[in-house]
């Protein structure tokens, strides 16, 4: 519902800060370390946000990445898995290094975040290591077409670059190709 929320930060607690935003204050939970990296009171600030409704309780969580609010919801995903628990280990490991965890099967790592016992770890990395595969493949893929583009950016240019040096476009298709069999 709430993709980010812009406003004068006005208190910081530990678990928790207030963004003023119109008038209206946001109480937005988040992880220590980014409570402790957001800025200073009465700055602008913009937090991402995940907005969590439930039978008994409405909550924004609040993240400084879009990485973290990732990481954050993939945690959530993951049976046994609660929104307080989730900040506790995005208090603790960064998004990236997490994710090298889950990819390589590190249960070590993960039982240093308190509350996450073995089996937790185990749980964490079962349900989510497809996951963060899939989705590294799909950046890679993503990577690949931008690195596409620009080559062949690059090609027309030289294509160009040559026409105007008095090549005919039949020679330089033909050097093209001798280079793209090389």
């Amino acid at each position: 519902m709430f993709a980010y929320i812009k406003g004068s930060l006005e208190m910081k607690f530990k678990n928790y800060v207030v963004i003023d935003v119109g008038g209206i204050g946001y109480k937005i939970f988040m992880a220590e370390n980014a409570i402790n990296d957001i800025g200073e009171i009465g700055k602008t600030v913009k937090v991402f946000t995940y907005y969590r409704v439930r039978e008994d309780d409405i909550s924004l969580f609040g993240f400084n990445t879009q990485e973290q609010l990732r990481t954050f919801e993939l945690l959530i995903s993951v049976s046994g898995v609660g929104a307080k628990s989730a900040l506790v280990m995005l208090s603790c490991i960064e998004p990236s290094e997490f994710a090298i965890a889950v990819i390589s099967n590190n249960v070590k790592l993960l039982t240093q975040v308190p509350g996450i016992g073995p089996k937790s770890a185990q749980r964490i990395i079962l349900e989510l290591k497809d996951k963060l595969k899939a989705e590294q493949n799909e950046e890679q893929i993503e990577e690949a077409k931008t690195k596409s583009a620009k080559v062949s950016e690059n090609v027309q240019e030289a294509i160009s670059g040559l026409m105007v040096l008095g090549y005919s476009k039949k020679d330089i298709e033909k050097a093209f190709e001798h280079l793209a069999v090389e």
